[in-house]
Formats: structure tokens, C-alpha cells, sequence
């Protein structure tokens, strides 16, 4: 594997690794396998439209599903996530059929995932800047976990204390996800500047169904 190509050579012997689950057969859980509408160009002299188009996002609105249902919110979800990790290869999403086409997204293959805990790759949030939406439900549980009590780096390194390979993160991976936490609000409060809150944060829920902790000022 210590190849120019793969940036994955031990030091001097240990090497970096993922975990693997596996989801039922197709036969017992038909899923489709989607193309990402911000798939990276994965090319040095080419780059794809959201690359080069700011308004990228205005196209995909009047494409089906993005038009007419949660799958733009649930796509601008994954991307928060990926950006949280560190995952620039989300070139495909899965779903399952038995859902629909509003069923939820499978985050499948996040292996380039906690790779350079030093480097933010603001791009990987593409979707979130420019379509400047986001789910009620998520921006509360984003600012929850930028709340001291309820910090995001905490809450990992005690979620992975349960786990037989713990520590599993290292902890300047563990800090870089609040460092990059800060970056997405910060994101969506550029977004509620330029457009107003109304406008940017969608009642995927109504707030009174939310638990008493998780009703955090909007604004940011």
C-alpha cells in the first residue's frame, strides 16, 4: 500500500485503518446507489459546475427529488457530516427502495473520513453555503453541541470510552470537530444574514416537540 499514489505509508509501522459494517443483502434490502449532485471532478484540469458555479444550487432545486422533497435537506445533513470528518469522497449516497424517495440517506464508505485532522476543507460544505438552507432540527443540535456542557469533542470521547478499540480518535480529532463545528455555524449564520432566518432554517419540525435542552437560540 506505501505507494505515491496512496498517502497511507506507516510510521514506521503503524498505519491508519477503517471499520467495515455490513448492510443486509440486496435481497432482503433492495437499496439504490445515488450520485451526489457536489461529486468532486476528481481531476487537476477539470472541476464540475458547483466547483466554479455559485448559483450551482439553483439548478439542482428544479432536478427531481431536489425539487419537491426532504432530499436537499437530507443531502445539506450528510454534507454537515462529512465536513465534520473530514470526508471530501462523498461521490455516491444509498438509499433504501422500501422508503421511497423520502427515505433517508446511507452514509456509506466514509473511509477517507478523519484523515488530516489540521486541514478544514470548507468545500465539502458546498451544498450548506450555497443552497443556505438547513433543518430546524439539525442547526438545534449543532448549536447544543457548541454549548461547554454539551460539547461535541466531549460527547465523542465519552461515546467512544464504550468502545473495546478505544480511544479510536486521536484527540486533535477530537478538537478539530469543534473547531469545525464553529465553521458550520458560523456558515449558516452568514446565511441567515444575507437571506433571514425564515428564509434559511426549515421547520422540518415544530420546535415545541423538541426537548426543553435542545432549544438553543437561532440566532448565531
Amino acid at each position: 500500500m506505501c505507494k505515491t499514489e496512496y498517502a497511507v505509508c506507516g510510521n514506521p509501522h503503524l498505519l491508519e485503518g477503517s471499520l467495515s459494517a455490513f448492510l443486509p443483502s440486496l435481497n432482503l434490502a433492495p437499496r439504490l446507489s445515488i450520485p451526489n449532485p457536489w461529486i468532486r471532478s476528481y481531476s487537476f484540469d477539470r472541476k464540475e459546475e458547483w466547483e466554479v458555479n455559485p448559483l450551482y444550487c439553483n439548478t439542482v432545486r428544479e432536478i427531481y427529488p431536489y425539487s419537491n422533497s426532504n432530499r436537499l435537506l437530507n443531502i445539506i445533513d450528510m454534507a454537515i457530516f462529512d465536513f465534520l470528518i473530514g470526508n471530501m469522497d462523498r461521490h455516491h449516497y444509498e438509499m433504501f427502495t422500501k422508503f421511497g424517495d423520502d427515505g433517508f440517506l446511507l452514509h456509506l464508505d466514509n473511509a477517507r473520513g478523519f484523515g488530516r485532522h489540521s486541514r478544514d476543507e470548507t468545500s465539502i460544505l458546498a451544498p450548506l453555503s450555497q443552497c443556505c438552507i438547513i433543518k430546524r432540527m439539525t442547526l438545534l443540535r449543532l448549536q447544543l453541541l457548541a454549548e461547554p456542557e454539551y460539547r461535541l469533542s466531549d460527547m465523542m470521547r465519552e461515546s467512544l470510552l464504550q468502545d473495546r478499540l478505544t480511544p479510536v480518535l486521536t484527540e486533535p480529532h477530537l478538537l478539530a470537530l469543534d473547531r469545525r463545528l464553529q465553521l458550520i455555524l458560523k456558515a449558516v449564520g452568514k446565511c441567515i444574514d444575507t437571506y433571514g432566518e425564515a428564509k434559511v432554517v426549515a421547520n422540518d419540525t415544530t420546535e415545541s416537540e423538541a426537548p426543553v435542552s435542545d432549544r438553543v437560540k437561532l440566532t448565531t
